[in-house]
């Protein structure tokens, strides 16, 4: 759905229609200068898969804290999964948050601990059961193609390794939705290939996926729905669309 459609579109209407992330009409300022966002409205349906690019400054950052809830829109709201964010408590986020996973460029794992307790981390936070964590960590870790690495320390990994391992750990309490900021930045080809073929195959899982990109190549080989930011704005919204050149 693009964003002229949903511009008139009710929120209740929009996930009755299968919409698991709203934003209607958001704007974001901080203390100084231009909006980061500045009057957006873009609905993502369960299940999705949607590419989000856009120069430096264009607003993607804000836009993945936005949906974190480490930011509130300075006008605006912001829909995820029937929640409005900005009427979220303090002591609400952890919760909320558990329905989430989140991949970063820089991977953030624990380096002092090995494979195993990175993802095992994840599910404690959560207070899964002991015997519930024996299972699904190996689990995801086959899924990821890390099953016999589970004992390594996390600095004994190449890059492409240590994003699988982020992968897993964001993938283990089964998030409903899967954000992924450059996943690939750190990564040669071969690796980010590898790693977004398994976000692919995460989302035909069900899950719905949103990923914030500079590659260029990734974004038109994959033919997914690619949302295009320009200076806090939306420029371009395309089904099966290319990364467009803002000039």
């Amino acid at each position: 759905m693009g964003k002229k459609e949903l511009s008139w579109r009710k929120r209740e209407q929009f996930i009755e229609d299968n919409g698991i992330i709203f934003l209607d009409n958001v704007s974001k300022v901080y203390s100084k200068g231009a909006p980061a966002i500045n009057g957006i409205t873009l609905g993502i349906g369960k299940g999705e898969f949607v590419f989000i690019v856009g120069d430096s400054g264009s607003g993607k950052s804000t836009l993945i804290r936005l949906l974190l809830r480490e930011l509130t829109a300075t006008s605006g709201n912001v829909y995820v999964m029937g929640s409005d964010l900005a009427n979220l408590k303090h002591r609400q986020v952890p919760k909320f948050r558990r329905n989430l996973g989140v991949v970063f460029q820089d991977f953030r794992l624990l380096n002092d601990r090995n494979v195993y307790e990175n993802v095992a981390f994840a599910q404690r936070i959560i207070e899964v059961p002991a015997g519930e964590i024996r299972r699904n960590v190996p689990t995801i870790l086959a899924t990821v193609g890390l099953a016999g690495k589970y004992k390594a320390k996390t600095r004994q990994l190449s890059g492409g390794e240590q994003q699988r391992v982020a992968l897993a750990r964001a993938l283990v309490n089964k998030p409903s939705i899967l954000l992924a900021d450059e996943p690939t930045g750190n990564l040669d080809p071969k690796n980010s290939w590898e790693i977004m073929m398994l976000l692919e195959e995460i989302n035909q899982s069900g899950t719905t996926v949103v990923v914030v990109t500079h590659n260029r190549e990734i974004v038109n080989a994959m033919h997914k729905r690619v949302v295009t930011m320009k200076r806090g704005i939306i420029i371009s919204d395309e089904e099966g669309g290319e990364y467009i050149d803002e000039d």
